[in-house]
Order: C-alpha cells, then sequence, then structure tokens
C-alpha cells in the first residue's frame, strides 16, 4: 500500500503535511513580519468534513504519517476535534502537529487527550528577548512552562525547531544554550536554514546564515551523525553519549537535499502541493465533499505525483508560488 505514493525517481511518500489554517497569531520577522491579514474573496479552509474525507483517501494511498501546521493550527476552534479525527483514521499510524506553541501552559493536557505521536514547538530563542524580537510576542515563559507541564504527564516525544538567523541566533552562546536546555530536558532541537520566500527577499539577505555553522560547532564537540527512518523529515540528526537530547539541521540548500524527499503538502484551502516551492497547486476540494468521491481523489493524486520535479531549485532563487510560509504549512 505505502508504495502507491511514489514518483519518477523511486521516492515514496509515506507522509503528509497537512496545513489547516493560514492564519497565525505570531509576527515572526522571516514569515509574516507585519501579521496575518485575511485575503478578500478567497475561499474558506478546510473544514472538519472535507479533512475527514482527505485524510480517507491519503489513508488509501499508504500514507502513514500526517503532520497538522499552519499558519498556526491551534487558533482554529476545532483543531483538537480535527487531531482526534485523523488520529482515530486506520492506516495513520503517526499524528503530530507543528505550533509555535501559543498558550501551551495552558492547553498542554488537551494536546494529550488527541492521541497526538509528536509535538514540534518552534523557539527560535531561548533568550527571552530575542524571542521577542524575532517573533513579536513575549510569550517564551508560557512555552517552556507547557513543555514542563507535557513531560510531567509523562509525553517526551517533543522536538523545537529554530530558524537560523544571522547576527541574531547564531553565535556560540546560542549554542551553548541549546546544548544545556536539550541535555536538561532530553529533547531533540533542529536549527533550519531561513528559506527565501516570494514576500522575503530582503530579509533573507540579510538574515540567512548557513547551516553549516551549527554543524561545525556540533561536530566539534563529538556530536556523531544518524540515518534516517522512513517517515523521518528532512533533519541531519545527531547524538552524543555525554548528552540526553539530539540536534538537528535542515538544509535545504544542501547538495542533495531532495534526494530523500517524502512528503507532500496539502494547504488549507485544499491544494496538494508536490513541493514546498512548487509553481503550481491542484485543487482537491471538489473531490472532499463526499465520501463516494474518494477514488476520483486517490486517482487525481496519483496522475499529479508524476510531475513532481527532482528537486526544488531553492538553491538558483526559485521560490515557486509560496509568498510566506504560513501559507503552505512551512
Amino acid at each position: 500500500m505505502g508504495e502507491k505514493l511514489k514518483d519518477q525517481f523511486g521516492r515514496s511518500f509515506p507522509y503528509i503535511r497537512l496545513s489547516i489554517t493560514d492564519v497565525c497569531n505570531f509576527k515572526c520577522g522571516y514569515c509574516l513580519p507585519n501579521g496575518y491579514f485575511k485575503p478578500n474573496n478567497q475561499p474558506g479552509f478546510l473544514n472538519i468534513s472535507e479533512i475527514e474525507n482527505l485524510v480517507n483517501g491519503l489513508s488509501d494511498l499508504g500514507v502513514s504519517k500526517i503532520r497538522v501546521t499552519g499558519g498556526e493550527p491551534t487558533v482554529r476552534k476545532d483543531f483538537f476535534d480535527v487531531m482526534k479525527l485523523i488520529k482515530a483514521k486506520e492506516g495513520i499510524k503517526k499524528l503530530v502537529v507543528t505550533t509555535n506553541g501559543y498558550k501551551l501552559d495552558k492547553l498542554a493536557e488537551r494536546f494529550l487527550e488527541t492521541g497526538v505521536d509528536g509535538i514540534n514547538i518552534s523557539i527560535d530563542s531561548l533568550d527571552r528577548n530575542k524571542f521577542k524580537e524575532i517573533t513579536g510576542h513575549d510569550r517564551l515563559p508560557e512555552i517552556l512552562e507547557g513543555i514542563k507541564i507535557l513531560q510531567s504527564k509523562g509525553f517526551h516525544n517533543i522536538k523545537v525547531n529554530a530558524v537560523l538567523l544571522k547576527n541574531i541566533n547564531d553565535t556560540k552562546e546560542e549554542f551553548d544554550r541549546w546544548e544545556e536546555f536539550i541535555n536538561n530536558n532530553k529533547i531533540n532541537f533542529r536549527y533550519i536554514e531561513l528559506m527565501q520566500t516570494g514576500d522575503n527577499l530582503d530579509y533573507f539577505k540579510r538574515y540567512h546564515q548557513s547551516a553549516k555553522v551549527f554543524r561545525e560547532y556540533i561536530e566539534s564537540k563529538g556530536w556523531k551523525n544518524i540515518d534516517r527512518t522512513r517517515d523521518d523529515g528532512p533533519a541531519l540528526n545527531y547524538i552524543n553519549e555525554s548528552t540526553k537530547g539530539k540536534f538537528g539541521v535542515i538544509a535545504p540548500y544542501s547538495k542533495d537535499f531532495c534526494k530523500t524527499c517524502n512528503r507532500l503538502r496539502i494547504t488549507a484551502k485544499g491544494e496538494l502541493r508536490l513541493c514546498l516551492f512548487g509553481n503550481t497547486g491542484t485543487d482537491l476540494r471538489k473531490y472532499l465533499q463526499k465520501p463516494e468521491q474518494k477514488d476520483e481523489l486517490v486517482d487525481l493524486i496519483l496522475t499529479q505525483l508524476r510531475f513532481k520535479k527532482e528537486s526544488h531549485y531553492l538553491e538558483l532563487g526559485n521560490t515557486g508560488i509560496t509568498p510566506h510560509l504560513a501559507s503552505v504549512g512551512g
């Protein structure tokens, strides 16, 4: 079943990133520096019935892992209902979510009630002032408290992501702080290279920093690269026998980054995106109105997969039709 979603380059796709909203309540400089503004005359986001029909089709295609993203997915009033629905679907073995951690201290127990298998939290710095500078919000303490609550309840599959920004969070002091944090909290932490999108060229030119800086830091301290598993994301992961957590690096500008691609994306309005930086999207929504349309949905996805390219060509300045990461679920 898992081999149904396979492209012409031999890559399999057991993993879907499903955005359920474009709305975000943070103002991160690299994504939505002015906050979210609802575009005029645009369709709404997929409703829970459409999501259910979509997940049924994906399960038939052998998808075993779904990551719920946004925007910020928790701003949807039915977020927890959506999570429970996906978790209940036969064939979906792993349900994970990416969140900015807003009100995590108050929502931690509700997350656990959904049966979620993993939570990724965006924390761009452990320095409270830098965190506020990057995100536009002074929310770091409540996010860290939320992590403590999750762990106190026995939930430990927590990953923290940070976007690597030149002259902001790319210093040895920042790296040392993260090493201490993951060791004390047994958490996996990954730096992500800042990516150019349609709206952030000036910001990209000013703040892009190669992930090589962080890789050199961890390798100099004895961290060793480990192999990916089948449904892992694109991170290179590192372990150190003397440290409890893991370090990771997501470097989309590195050579052969797309060689191990194993995921497709679906936007909050029901567009299939073969690549984060693709030039086209395929509207699935008209096939999400009735359960009886599942075969047509499956056929459409299989047909479109033939057009997936070998690379995102990001290194050539190609940003496709992605204005900012909130529009397609990062």
